[in-house]
Order: structure tokens, then sequence, then C-alpha cells
């Protein structure tokens, strides 16, 4: 069955205009079905009194769709983003954040950086630096599996984006622009990028992202510029697309070249020198990393390719993310307590919790410090969903249901509990495929998902919601991962040659 496409719009400078935007996001509703999205690039926020704001802000008028918006481009609308890691602004209204990745349930990437350009440290906060961008590119680029993303969000334009395209008009796109952002969008290969500030709507023709008889093809690149809300020329502010996650779709699919597409007007365009000297390019640490299998009876070392070493040199890959200090869960760090580990994979390993709701109460843990899903790199995701799918199963086998849940709300190293675009929200995923995603916005209780499951309603062990209260000598502890490793071997996909 095919995946269906999401339907989502895209909006330029709104300039504090937003009676016009969302009465016109209505009539297109109303007209053509409902949408998914909103996103909104360059100023959202305009120069004109509050008085508008106010109404969205206290509830008195509601965007009419989920709205996500890119940060100040001036000192003057600051003020209006408190929060740089993002936050709700009005209901319905979101504010992303300074720079990230944001990822949809349904799999959707958007990449988002706000501001204006500034090649000067520090930066304030409506500009971003060669720093931001290059913590982009080394946030998504450095894996050997990334092939790109499907939305890139900015406010300026990518300098020299009219090199052997359409015209611009009167924009001129060798004189205008970020040069970071080109660098950034050759560099993330977004299916769709969508930009502002110019006053004018410009649909570049689409562009590759190979080099034609020299690499395997690869998805085309359509850039969009939009003017601004109720420009009295009429130029187009709103653009509407239906659009599939790339990681849902087939490769072929994927990969079809439009008949009008042109070649990458950041590469061969002679500016491509000049756009990577502003970019410090990621550094690629060569480590090697050794775990010892869990089976003791082997006692044979196995690399963190997931493979037995014969051989005397092995390769070295990257080295995952490293803390910024002590962390109860890389697996390196010595503040863990690797009698809890039950089993190690290539980029994850699973953990019994402490004081556990229960004696097969898991925790599925990336081996690097990530803070949370939305960090991780893609083949990094594939064994995190690897394990979910595997420890369903193994449930199912023994009769028994489980639940995923994550916190990213003040914690520092990614834990996905079985028992179970950043910004702090809290996920959970059901066994009957349900998932549920609630942003948080002020506090928040820090053992939320385990007091629900404890509860009455559920598992009907309240005097187990704080951990604390459940903790078991270590001689108990050694014994149930004794336990819970023998009894998921038959699961264990990591012993797959």
């Amino acid at each position: 069955m095919a995946q269906k496409p999401l339907r989502l719009l895209a909006c330029g400078d709104v300039d504090g205009k937003f009676d016009i935007l969302f009465n016109r996001v209505r009539a297109i509703q109303k007209k053509s079905g409902n949408f998914d999205l909103l996103l909104c690039v360059g100023n959202f926020f305009g120069s004109t009194p509050d008085a508008e704001w106010e109404e969205y802000k206290t509830g008195i008028k509601k965007a009419p769709i989920q709205t996500y918006v890119l940060g100040a481009n001036n000192q003057e609308t600051v003020k209006y983003f408190q929060d740089a890691d993002g936050c709700e602004l009005a209901e319905n209204i979101t504010y992303l954040g300074r720079k990230g990745i944001f990822t949809g349930s349904s799999g959707l990437q958007i990449v988002y950086l706000s501001g204006t350009e500034s090649l000067n440290e520090p930066v304030p906060g409506y500009n971003f630096s060669p720093k931001d961008v290059s913590s982009l590119r080394t946030m998504l680029c450095t894996t050997s599996q990334f092939k790109g993303v499907d939305i890139l969000l900015t406010s300026p334009w990518p300098k020299y984006v009219g090199n052997f395209g359409n015209s611009s008009g009167e924009v001129d796109t060798k004189k205008c622009g970020s040069a970071l952002v080109s660098s950034l969008a050759m560099g993330l290969k977004p299916r769709y990028h969508f930009a502002a500030l110019e006053k004018t709507y410009y649909e570049r023709l689409p562009y590759r992202n190979h080099v034609v008889l020299q690499e395997n093809a690869q998805h085309a690149t359509r850039f969009i510029a939009l003017a601004n809300v109720g420009n009295p020329e009429k130029k187009k502010y709103l653009y509407a697309f239906s659009i599939v996650p790339m990681k849902l779709m087939d490769a072929a699919e994927l990969v079809k070249q439009p008949p009008d597409v042109t070649e990458n007007p950041y590469r061969k365009s002679g500016q491509e020198a000049s756009i990577g000297k502003q970019i410090p390019a990621p550094v690629e640490e060569s480590a090697c990393q050794f775990f010892f299998d869990l089976n003791e009876k082997q006692g044979r070392k196995r690399s963190s390719t997931g493979r037995d070493s014969k051989s005397p040199h092995p390769k070295q890959p990257r080295k995952p993310p490293q803390p910024p200090g002590p962390c109860w869960f890389c697996l390196a760090s010595p503040e863990v307590e690797k009698h809890l580990v039950v089993n190690i994979g290539t980029h994850c390993y699973l953990a019994l919790a402490k004081g556990g709701l229960s004696d097969d109460h898991v925790l599925i843990l990336p081996i690097g410090h990530y803070q949370s899903v939305v960090e991780l790199s893609a083949e990094v995701v594939e064994e995190v969903e690897k394990y979910k799918a595997t420890l369903r199963r193994f449930f199912k086998s023994r009769g028994k249901r489980c639940v995923v849940f994550e916190r990213n709300y003040k914690s520092h190293h990614l834990q996905l509990q079985i028992a179970q675009p950043g910004a702090a929200y809290f996920y959970v995923e059901l066994d009957t495929g349900e998932k549920l995603f609630h942003r948080i916005k002020k506090n928040f209780p820090l053992q939320f998902g385990r007091e629900v499951l404890a509860s009455e309603a559920i598992l009907n062990i309240p005097g187990k919601s704080d951990w604390r209260q459940c903790q078991i000598s270590k001689e108990d502890e050694e014994t149930l991962a004794r336990r819970f490793q023998k009894d998921f071997e038959p699961y264990d996909f990591t012993l797959d040659d």
C-alpha cells in the first residue's frame, strides 16, 4: 500500500499580518481540504503594534493549522523568541528554535536555521555563524547512509542559487543571499528549500545533487523563495505541496529526475571554493572501539562494527559523540553500572532499568552521547528501531505487552524505556502501533511515564512510581540481568553474521 503524502503549506514573511495569513489558509482549506502543517520562513513578526498578536497569544484567536516558524532576523523581534531551543508562542504556533532538526511522527525530516548570516563570533540572537552551519552539517552529513533531508527552512536565500537556473528577477543571486546557506544546502541536499526576506516569489528550476556519469543518481532539489504576506503586487506568498518522507520512498522513485532539472548551482559555479572556505569542515576522529561479548563462553573481542575481529588492524569507525561531562548512560563512562548491561549492538545497547517497574524493564540506549531521538544519525535510528521490533516479539512470545517512552526534558542522554525538528518533549509508542507526542512547554514531571504505568489503572503498582524506592542489591540485579540475557538470546540479532 502506497504511503499517503503529507499536505503542507509554506509561507514567506508574515510581517505581523496574522489575520491575513490565517484567513487565507482557512479559505484554502475550505476549498481544497485540510493540510497537515504550515511552515513560515522570513520575518514572522513585523514592526506593527502588537494588538493583533496579543489576540493569538491570549487565545482569543487561534491559528487554523499547526504552524512552525523561524526565529528573529533583527534586534527588534528578538523579544518574541525567549527560548533558543524553541517553544510554543501561542496555540498551534510553535517557534522551532535557532537551529536543529525536526522529525515528525511520519518520519518527515525538516532542518531549520533561524536568523541571518554573520561571520563574527559571538553572534547575537538574530544571526547564525559558520559554527552553527558546521554543527548542522556534522549532525547529519557525516554518516555513510546520509542521502539528504526532506525540507530545509532558512530566512535568507542561498547565494548563487540562480546559477544555471531560470531568471530570479530583480534579485542578483551573485550578490544577495548567504554563502553559508549555500554551503548548508549543498551538504544537506534538501528535496525542498524555502526562504524569504527578498519580498518576491522565485521558484527555481529543480537542480541535481549528483554529477552525471560520475556519481549514482540522487534526488533533485527544489528551491522556492516566497514573497511577503498581503503584498500589494499580489506576489505569491503561500506555496502548497505534497510530500512523502524520503525514508518511506522507493529508492528508484526518489531519484527520478524532472525533465527540466539543471546542474547544481553551488558545485560548478566557480563559487564552491569560496563557499567552502567559510565553513570549517567536520573533523572526523579515528578511533577503534572494542566491546567484550556478553557471552563469556566465547571470550572474543567484537569491534564496534558488530563483527568478530581477527585482523590485527581492524577498520577504525568514527568515534561516537562524547558527553560534555560525566554521564550515567554513555557505555564508555565509568559511571555506567555495567552489570546491568544485557545486550550490545553496533550503535546501541540494552540495560536493565535501575529500580525497574518489572524484572524485564529495560532501556534502549545509544553507545554514543545523544540527548534525544531527534539527534540520532540514520544508522543509530535504524538500530533503535531494530531493538524495538525485536523486544516487541520477545515480550509477545511471553504473553506480555510493552510500552516505549522517551522524555527529552532535563535529561542529557537518550533513554528509550521499554516497560518503554532541541526542544523538550514526551513521546510514547504502544504495541498497537499508536504513537503519542507531547511538546513540553514549561514544568513537566520527570517520572511522568513511570508514574502513569505504575498507576492503578495500568500495572496497579503505585508504590513503584519512584525508582529510588525499588532498588535492590547488586547481587539481585546481576541475577536479573543473567536471566534476561538467557531469555533474550533466541531473539538476539547482534549474534547474526
